[in-house]
Parts: C-alpha cells; sequence; structure tokens
C-alpha cells in the first residue's frame, strides 16, 4: 500500500482519488477551496442553485467505465459504485439552437431546414466514430487496445490533419455550416487550425449520441465523485492551501505531508510554482478564458427558448485571431443555458447563464463593462428578445478571467497553455508523467483539453493506470 496525496478535489482529483483508494492506497485530497468539483462548483444567486464549468455531458460511456473500474478495483468490497453514487442522467432535446449572422438552426438539422441534406450526409459519416472516440478517452495512446479505434479515425480524415484543414476539404457542405461545426473546437480553448481533424466530427457524434444534464446540475458529478472516494477511505482536506512542494514533501499553510506519489490536478504552471518557488505567468500562448454570467430571472423566456443556445460571432477568424493574441474580439462565441423553474434544478425560478468566450487576460469584468453589455445585448437581439436579458436579471453573478486565474491557469486559461497539435484529443500521453519525476502523475483539463467532462474522466483513468500497474 503506497501513501498518495491529491493535488485538488476537481472532478479528475477526485476520480484519480476513488479508483486509487479503492485498489487499496492510503489517499488524501487537498483542496484550497470550500466545495468539491473545482470549476465545477455550485453557487447560489437569489435563492436558487446553479452550477459553474461544464453545463451538459457528452460520451457518458466514459462515467460508465469508470463506475466500472471503481467495481473491479474492489471486487471483494460488498458496495457497488451504483450503490453508493448513483447518478442520473436527463438527454436534452437537441445538441443547441445555433444563431450565424442570418441564419437560426438547430443540431442535429431540422428536415425543413436548407441544410437538412449535407447535414445528415455528415452525421451518418461521423456518426460511427462515437465509439472509437469514447475508447480512446479511456485508453493510452500507445496501447494496443486503442490502435483499432485510431485506425478508424485514420481512415476517417486521411492526412489531413488539423479541424480546419479537413473541413476545408468537404466541398458539398455548406462554408457557414462549417463554421459551426469548427467553431466546437474552443471547447478545447483554441481555434480550428490548431486542433485534431477529430474534433470536426464532435458535432455529429453529439448529435446522435446526444448530449445531457445530472439531474441536480452538473456538481452532482462532483458529488457522486466525492461519495465514491469517501466510500473508498480516502480522506478529503479542504480548504487547505499548498505553498510548497518538494519531492515528495507537501507543505500548506497549516500542514505538511509525505507521499510516495502525488497526483496533481492542477494547471502545470502553477504545479511548477510550487515546486521552484517562482510566480507563475502566463504561458504566451494560452487557450481561451470565459466570461461567465450566472443570472436568476423574474419571468420566464419565450416558450420557444432551448436549454442551450450558442450565438456565434459574424467574423469567427476575427475571434479565433483576437483570442490568440489575448485581445478581445469584436464578437464572440456566447452559450446561453437556460433552465426552467423545476427543471433539472430543483429551483422555484427560472436561471440562466451566460457565457461568454473571452480572452485569458486576468482582467476583471462586469455585467456594465461596455464590451459585454454590447454583447448581451447583441445576444439578446440574436434570440428574438424584445429587450436585453439583463432587464429579465433579479440578480446575478459574474466570474472572469481575473476569478479563474486567481486559483487556475494563470491569465484565467481554462486549459492552460495551449498544446501542440499532435498532444491534442486523445494523443496527450507525454503530459502525464516526466521521467526525471516518477514520483508525480498529473491529471487535469489542461493535461487534456476538449472533450469536457469525458476527457478529465478518462484522462484520470488513463493517467493513473500506470501507477496502479505498479502494485
Amino acid at each position: 500500500m503506497s501513501q498518495v496525496i491529491v493535488l485538488g478535489a476537481g472532478l479528475s482529483g477526485l476520480a484519480s482519488a476513488a479508483l486509487l483508494a479503492r485498489a487499496g492506497h492510503d489517499v488524501t485530497v487537498i483542496e484550497r477551496h470550500s466545495w468539491l468539483g473545482g470549476k465545477s462548483r455550485r453557487v447560489e444567486v437569489a435563492g436558487q442553485i446553479m452550477d459553474t464549468g461544464p453545463a451538459l455531458v457528452t460520451f457518458t460511456g466514459v462515467w460508465e467505465k469508470l463506475l466500472a473500474s471503481y467495481d473491479k478495483l474492489g471486487e471483494k468490497q460488498p458496495k457497488t459504485a451504483r450503490q453508493i453514487a448513483d447518478l442520473e442522467f436527463v438527454k436534452l432535446n437537441e445538441l443547441g439552437r445555433y444563431y450565424y449572422k442570418d441564419e437560426i438552426t438547430d443540431l442535429p438539422v431540422k428536415p425543413d431546414h436548407k441544410w437538412s441534406e449535407p447535414w445528415q450526409r455528415f452525421e451518418k459519416d461521423h456518426a460511427p466514430l462515437t465509439g472509437p472516440i469514447t475508447e480512446l478517452l479511456t485508453k493510452l495512446p500507445l496501447d494496443p487496445r486503442a490502435f483499432p479505434s485510431l485506425a478508424k479515425l485514420q481512415k476517417r480524415y486521411g492526412f489531413r490533419l488539423t479541424t480546419s484543414w479537413y473541413l476545408n476539404a468537404i466541398k458539398w457542405l455548406p462554408q457557414d455550416l462549417k463554421d459551426i461545426i469548427a467553431i466546437h473546437t474552443l471547447n478545447a480553448g483554441i481555434a480550428p487550425n490548431r486542433t485534431l481533424a477529430l474534433y470536426a466530427s464532435m458535432t455529429a457524434v453529439m448529435a446522435t449520441d446526444g448530449i445531457r444534464v445530472p439531474v441536480g446540475g452538473v456538481n452532482e458529478i462532483a458529488q457522486s465523485l466525492g461519495k465514491l472516494a469517501t466510500a473508498a477511505g480516502v480522506t478529503i482536506k479542504l480548504e487547505e492551501e499548498i505553498t510548497k512542494i518538494s519531492r515528495r514533501q507537501i507543505t500548506t499553510k497549516t500542514s505538511s505531508y509525505s507521499a510516495d506519489y502525488i497526483v496533481s490536478s492542477l494547471d502545470p504552471q502553477v504545479l511548477e510554482a510550487l515546486m521552484t518557488g517562482k510566480k507563475a505567468s502566463p504561458a504566451r500562448t494560452r487557450s481561451c478564458s470565459g466570461i461567465a454570467i450566472y443570472a436568476v430571472l423574474d419571468s420566464p423566456l419565450p416558450e420557444s427558448t432551448v436549454t442551450h443556445s450558442v450565438v456565434m460571432p459574424d467574423e469567427p477568424q476575427d475571434l479565433y485571431q483576437k483570442l490568440e493574441a489575448n485581445e478581445l474580439p469584436k464578437q464572440t462565441m456566447a452559450f446561453v443555458n437556460y433552465y426552467k423553474a423545476n427543471e433539472i434544478y430543483p429551483n422555484n425560478k427560472p436561471t440562466v447563464a451566460v457565457l461568454l468566450t473571452a480572452p485569458a487576460d486576468g482582467k476583471h469584468y462586469d455585467i456594465n463593462h461596455p464590451w459585454v453589455k454590447n454583447e448581451v445585448e447583441r445576444i439578446s437581439k440574436k434570440m428574438g428578445l424584445s429587450k436585453s436579458i439583463v432587464s429579465q436579471f433579479e440578480d446575478h453573478l459574474v466570474l472572469d478571467p481575473e476569478y479563474f486565474g486567481s486559483w487556475g491557469a494563470p491569465g484565467g486559461a481554462l486549459y492552460g497553455a495551449t498544446k501542440p497539435i499532435w498532444q491534442s484529443g486523445p494523443f496527450h500521453n507525454p503530459q502525464y508523467k516526466n521521467p526525471l519525476r516518477p514520483w508525480l502523475y498529473r491529471v487535469g483539463a489542461s493535461v487534456h483539453p476538449g472533450g469536457g467532462i469525458p476527457a478529465v474522466l478518462g484522462g484520470a483513468m488513463n493517467s493513473i493506470a500506470g501507477l496502479l500497474g505498479k502494485h
């Protein structure tokens, strides 16, 4: 049995801790904040609960694989993962409603839309990749069991390595629909010319497989992981800030810990600063950040409003270029997540989250910042509202790059420094470990950006597989 310290109680840290403890290790999680989930945090606004961070769950097969791994590691233990932390997912009716220039379309595209035929062809070509992508999310790239999945991807994309390169080669796909598909690379925090072609398939795969929300909100995943970890014997230390890491020794403001192994879900720059004593500064090239507005509404939005809307900029290239330069774009991409009273959340009032893609500039923004105000007004008009959605806010909370940068990656980059193309998607193995530090394993969104919650959970399973294999 080894002593393992897990740094951070985000989804990846909790998943790692639960699996390691289930396998018989002595595991302690150290978390700076008072909540479980990291970016997936639960907040209260005007007496209503809302979850920050990822709003939707894709590839729920990864969750099933995590539960199966947990059970397998504790075959002789009486309670199964489902008995400890049962989680119910609700499938949404659509991937989202997209507003782009003068076009409005749902994905999947409806039969009466002019893009229906090319969309159906695109979805038919890419939907079969659901299984291979799920497999790659839970296997190391050099695992022989991953080779069949890699072969299926290579057959689809050929030598067109990037999202933009691949989409540009599809001559029968309308350009505006290409732009809608391509903008999903911002889920990995970077432009389509810097992400692997597999991101081109994500809209089709998600439309076929469906997107889901846990009953009670996304933070229920963090709560379930916490239950799994605690049931396996993990000790979780909240509100304990790490001040120094010296090889296998961790020092906090109140205690010190020794470990045989450390599993870190911290941003790599933050981790390096704790190990060297040098201040972490933003990377020259880094992923985007966000300005997230969480609000309680005094009245419902129009009945036709869907749960998940995406309002795109008229000029996506300007957005990509400005984000790369860490500057505010003319217009941004925004997610609008709307929940009616007693829909998913046990709230008696409707709530909305307006999530603006923003540069990782580490700055503070509020609802009255000119750029924020203009974008919210533009989004409101695109969605057909008679006036700015702000006029319906009973109360609200704003999380900005300054907030994300205060405890995550420098500058507030949601996925930290950008990675080379060959380390995006499932090709992330070099980031898990450093041969010079055999006692250190890394997990988290900055290790495996893009793919949301399943990538984080699958990445945790992949990273600690090596550690579990040693014992």
